[in-house]
């Protein structure tokens, strides 16, 4: 998710604002449609693994368990999914009936909350990994 997360950050939500705002409406439900095949999975097996790993933390290379670790890790996993169904999925919603700069600039916002999530994971998945 960190990469999809950074490729949206900086590519694909900017580039919104360039769609016309007549082909607006039918390219946001294709994008809705498409990115759901992309990211429902992961984000799914990204949560369930993350509390798995807080609930049954792995063993350090000192001999303890990375629990501190395991624990922050869900805690940011379940932070990107309520800012995904707190912001960016009304966000979308609300950019249905077409393009609105304020609304896309909300949508922004919360994606840029969620990359920035998704990246602390990602360093939090490295250092279990580095510590195992």
């Amino acid at each position: 998710m960190l990469g999809v997360a950074w490729f949206v950050e900086v590519v694909h939500y900017p580039l919104f604002a360039q769609v016309g705002r007549a082909e607006f409406r039918s390219y946001h439900a294709e994008h809705s449609s498409r990115t759901s095949l992309v990211v429902v999975v992961p984000m799914i097996v990204e949560l369930t693994s993350s509390i798995w790993i807080a609930f049954d933390p792995p063993t350090g290379s000192g001999g303890d368990p990375l629990t501190a670790l395991a624990i922050t890790g869900a805690i940011l996993a379940l932070g990107t999914w309520l800012v995904t169904f707190g912001g960016a999925v009304p966000a979308h919603q609300a950019l249905e009936p077409g393009f609105d700069s304020a609304i896309h600039r909300r949508l922004m916002r919360s994606n840029l909350v969620r990359t920035i999530l998704w990246t602390a994971h990602g360093g939090v998945v490295v250092a279990l990994l580095a510590n195992v």
